[in-house]
């Protein structure tokens, strides 16, 4: 692991972002995080590796763009990212769904992935709360749909529920029924991270 002297240098004044797995296209003024040392990454870290080199709270935001679906363990990855996000903070995902075309075309390529794949960070919603303490609340899930379907007018309808809560059954109904026909191209989540009083005190 390589820490950067200029990481500082690339911290936003006013909010302090973590890209994790940055790449070449680093978000302006994150410090970026990544374990490729050809990238434009601040620190040098293998992401499936933890814990990452930062302090709990760390962060306001953490953004993860095309990421997630390479790590070897995502609850241990998700886990983290919350460790070092302050109370209150957001987590943005962008993420290939499980049935987008191009999923297999890259071998590295681990986790498939959908709308509901983080309801376990969600006690309200999940069946499994033994998973993790770890809290997440949903502040936007969409979905893409590949270009035919979205010039259709399918992408719209699969997403009503981000204007109409009490719509969310189009969601599951294209999940359960008929994603594998109206493929999915990219899912875009973003997380209010949640954490006990006393941690939100410190």
């Amino acid at each position: 692991m390589t820490v950067s002297e200029s990481a500082p240098a690339a911290v936003s004044a006013s909010k302090k972002i973590l890209d994790v797995g940055c790449g070449q296209n680093k978000y302006p003024g994150a410090i970026g995080i990544d374990s490729n040392p050809r990238t434009q990454a601040d620190v040098i870290h293998d992401l499936g590796n933890v814990p990452y080199p930062f302090r709990e709270n760390e962060f306001d935001q953490i953004i993860c763009r095309h990421v997630i679906e390479h790590v070897p363990d995502v609850m241990a990855f998700i886990t983290e990212l919350h460790r070092i996000v302050k109370p209150g903070g957001r987590i943005k995902i962008v993420t290939p769904h499980y049935t987008n075309p191009d999923w297999p075309t890259d071998p590295t390529h681990r986790n498939h992935l959908n709308s509901y794949s983080f309801t376990c960070f969600m006690p309200d919603r999940t069946p499994f709360p033994f998973y993790t303490a770890a809290e997440l609340k949903p502040i936007r899930t969409y979905v893409t749909l590949a270009n035919l379907w979205r010039a259709l007018g399918l992408e719209f309808i699969t997403n009503l529920d981000q204007r109409w809560p009490s719509l969310r059954f189009t969601r599951k109904f294209w999940e359960f029924y008929l994603s594998n026909i109206f493929r999915g191209k990219e899912l875009h989540f973003e997380f209010e991270v949640v954490k006990p009083t006393s941690a939100n005190e410190t």
